[in-house]
């Protein structure tokens, strides 16, 4: 090789150079070398270009390259590894274009240091930096590169790699014990969040005020159709005075109808049933319950039925409600025919022809829609210290002529019981109230305790049952001859007992047990005490 650079140009009006120490690619890839045109005339003329350009002559750059083979023009004798250079103007090699000899390396050195890199091999290595190539019979492609990442994602090793800590006690005692709650925790999410789900909806609907909207709604509970009206003397009683015993009673009272009513979304009204002039001067104290129950329709305009409940009452199953209690089976605790149990001897049917069928009927029509008028009965006859009223033109038109002072002025001398003798009159006398009014089971709604309707209490159809859990008690004519208070918190005590939970039980039977052991310990002291004397 000759040792001077020597000038050429491959059809380009760009000149280059090229040194001793830096050589062309070659390969004997190339099938179609490009026709190119190279001259020695050419050639010449870039050498003086060249040496015009760097200061030197152009005969001092040596000699020029050898031609390549198959060049347009130029007859070789033996066949060279190079190949023509595809592009119109040649290759432009590295360093060639500089006008100075760097001393670098501007191709990569061929297998065995012939320094003669061949074109197929610098090809191969172009195609691996290409991220496409137009074909790949070695399966680089873009399927290549596919199971190439899926193969590069799976692990190395299945072996499972240590756990530092695993089985290794470190630190605080009290630490790892959480820090192991923790993780087991985590691992039953699924469980515990389900869980704590749970049991966030009994708070919320269950021991926050959030349940009595649920139960309150008309969608859901229906207790906005419920209201009951509570007659009070928060004012005093008689004449504005009221004592000790008679402030405990009715605290008992109000507090147990709070705790019903907020427990299922009912509305509870509490009357003032104190003396008032407008009622006094007519001599009708006792019949302001009538007035009450109206200004209540007009107060609670969506409510359907009316629940009238005297001072002393307790409800004793406040686990209850009055759908089903009651509502949800209206034709199964009620009856019509008052003959089923008539204390008052009242001839019923009506069998006068000028009346309907349904008047004249034992029954009415039979349904339960048509039941305005719910009433309990005792050893008396009718007992209003717990009734109910539904909203209906049926019940304006009642209330009316119940309230006309016809009724009160002329009979408040003769009607013991008045507004509740009233009631029992206009049952006898009229026949368009019968086909709406239904009687239901003393027991149900009322439930007297011993002293009321007879001194033995034994009565099944009237006297209360702890055995049954009756749903109300209502200490009836307690005021005389009875002590009020004493039964109020006798019932108040037994209802506390048979509704306490299974924790309440719990701590009852502790102390129960308690108590007892202790009570042996002091017999057996004073036994001993006795022996000793």
């Amino acid at each position: 090789m000759p040792t001077r650079a020597t000038l050429f140009n491959l059809a380009s009006p760009t000149s280059f150079t090229a040194t001793a120490g830096q050589r062309r690619r070659r390969s004997s890839a190339a099938k179609h070398p490009p026709n190119l045109n190279l001259t020695f005339q050419e050639t010449a003329d870039a050498r003086n270009r060249l040496g015009t350009t760097s200061g030197l002559s152009g005969g001092s750059l040596g000699e020029g390259l050898p031609t390549i083979p198959g060049t347009p023009g130029i007859q070789s004798d033996h066949m060279s590894s190079r190949s023509p250079s595809p592009r119109p103007g040649g290759w432009s090699s590295p360093g060639l274009n500089t006008p100075y000899d760097s001393g670098g390396r501007a191709s990569p050195f061929a297998n065995g240091g012939a320094h003669n890199v061949t074109w197929a091999s610098a090809q191969a290595r172009s195609a691996e930096v290409k991220s496409y190539t137009a074909f790949n019979p070695r399966s680089q492609g873009f399927f290549g590169r596919h199971f190439r990442k899926i193969s590069t994602s799976l692990p190395t090793s299945y072996a499972e790699k240590e756990k530092l800590g695993r089985g290794r006690f470190q630190g605080n005692k009290v630490a790892q014990v959480l820090t192991r709650i923790g993780r087991n925790l985590w691992r039953m999410k699924r469980s515990v969040g389900a869980v704590l789900l749970f049991v966030l909806c009994i708070i919320i609907f269950y021991v926050t005020p959030l349940h009595r909207v649920y139960r309150h709604s008309s969608l859901f509970g229906g207790g906005n159709k419920f209201v009951i009206i509570l007659a009070a003397n928060q004012g005093g009683g008689v004449m504005e005075w009221k004592g000790p015993r008679e402030w405990a009673i009715e605290r008992d009272s109000v507090k147990n109808k709070k705790k019903y009513t907020q427990r299922w979304g009912y509305e509870l009204e509490i009357v003032d049933m104190s003396t008032k002039k407008r009622y006094a001067h007519e001599w009708r104290e006792s019949w302001e319950k009538v007035d009450t129950i109206r200004n209540a329709m007009r107060k609670y305009p969506r409510a359907e039925w009316f629940w009238w409940l005297d001072t002393n009452t307790f409800v004793m199953e406040p686990s209850y409600s009055l759908q089903s209690h009651i509502f949800n089976q209206l034709n199964e605790v009620t009856y019509r025919d008052i003959n089923h149990y008539n204390p008052l001897n009242i001839s019923h049917p009506l069998t006068d022809e000028y009346l309907d069928l349904e008047t004249r009927s034992a029954i009415g029509d039979g349904r339960s829609d048509s039941i305005n008028l719910i009433v309990p009965q005792d050893c008396g006859g009718f007992n209003l210290g717990s009734f109910f009223v539904r909203r209906s033109l049926w019940t304006d038109r009642l209330l009316d002529m119940w309230w006309d002072p016809v009724g009160y002025e002329q009979k408040h001398m003769e009607w013991e019981h008045k507004e509740q003798d009233a009631l029992e009159y206009m049952y006898t006398n009229q026949p368009w109230i019968r086909p709406h009014v239904a009687f239901i089971h003393q027991r149900k709604v009322n439930s007297f305790p011993p002293g009321a309707c007879g001194d033995k209490g034994d009565d099944p159809k009237i006297h209360y049952q702890e055995r049954d859990r009756d749903f109300l008690v209502n200490m009836a004519g307690c005021e005389w001859g009875r002590d009020c208070w004493a039964e109020m918190y006798n019932y108040r005590q037994l209802s506390n007992r048979l509704n306490r939970n299974p924790w309440e039980k719990f701590k009852d039977w502790i102390s129960d047990s308690f108590k007892a052991v202790t009570a042996k310990k002091k017999d057996e002291k004073v036994k001993e005490k006795k022996g000793s004397h």
